[in-house]
């Protein structure tokens, strides 16, 4: 068996930037154990299966651990693919997911996530959290990520994990986002995620259906620039639609190359 496989830098203009994605177009699904071994070979953070219907894809995302119920650079990385290989006659690709119908809009600019809005709630930080930091945090909130609130872009510039503690905690399909105001973006962040292969995610599309609810309300605005600070560094355009979120970026294909399973 052969498939094609394609890898594509997400929420960035350039390559060897943003999340890198891997994106392998299907005719009918493989066995979960399989997909699951894809995604250990390519060894990123996530990798993107689809199944083109009649006017829809059936797509579905995998770390090197688990299936994921919502990953957003790897959408970006399936619409791009879709896109610039497969279909050009539309500029809206929908996919049915884990978490429902979301939708891409392709223009000029990038593509455009309508996602979910996962507004957080204040919480209680897990001991094994907080002793993992470096540095706590001012607030705490949750839905399916934690969200730690820091005082400064430096803060979460300089946070460190001590993977010691941070692996005691299993979250899951969640992570931790750590996040403050920025300062040359209305918020900044990072994503980190317990017992995973890859510790902190270079770009976390979904974290921002979490954070967008968040800073929309301390900041009396729905339209949001954001950064992901980290070391690839991602940038995102927000809109924050109530029970929607909209997130932006750009996208680069890395690699095209072919899988032999034979």
């Amino acid at each position: 068996m052969k498939l094609k496989i394609y890898q594509v830098d997400a929420f960035t203009n350039a390559v060897f930037a943003g999340n890198p994605a891997c994106v392998v177009p299907l005719n009918e699904w493989l066995p979960d154990e399989v997909l699951l071994n894809i995604a250990k070979e390519n060894a990123v953070a996530e990798t993107a299966f689809f199944i083109k219907g009649k006017d829809n894809y059936h797509l579905r995302w995998f770390t090197p651990e688990v299936e994921m119920d919502l990953c957003g650079h790897a959408t970006l990385a399936s619409a791009h693919v879709i896109w610039n290989f497969i279909d050009k006659t539309s500029t809206e690709v929908r996919f049915e997911t884990l978490s429902g119908q979301l939708r891409v809009q392709i223009n000029t600019e990038g593509y455009t996530l309508n996602f979910p809005s996962r507004k957080p709630k204040p919480s209680e930080l897990p001991e094994e959290i907080r002793q993992a930091l470096s540095m706590q945090p001012q607030k705490v909130y949750k839905d399916r990520d934690f969200m730690l609130v820091y005082d400064s872009e430096e803060d979460i510039e300089n946070l460190k994990i001590d993977r010691t503690f941070f692996d005691k905690i299993n979250l899951g399909t969640g992570g931790v986002i750590i996040t403050s105001k920025g300062s040359t973006s209305d918020f900044v962040s990072r994503f980190f995620t317990p017992q995973a292969s890859i510790l902190e995610d270079p770009v976390t599309g979904s974290a921002h259906c979490t954070l967008v609810p968040y800073w929309s309300e301390q900041l009396q605005k729905t339209k949001l620039s954001a950064i992901q600070l980290s070391e690839r560094k991602g940038i995102l355009n927000c809109e924050d639609l109530g029970d929607r979120v909209l997130i932006s970026g750009n996208a680069r294909t890395y690699l095209l190359g072919e899988i032999c399973m034979e």
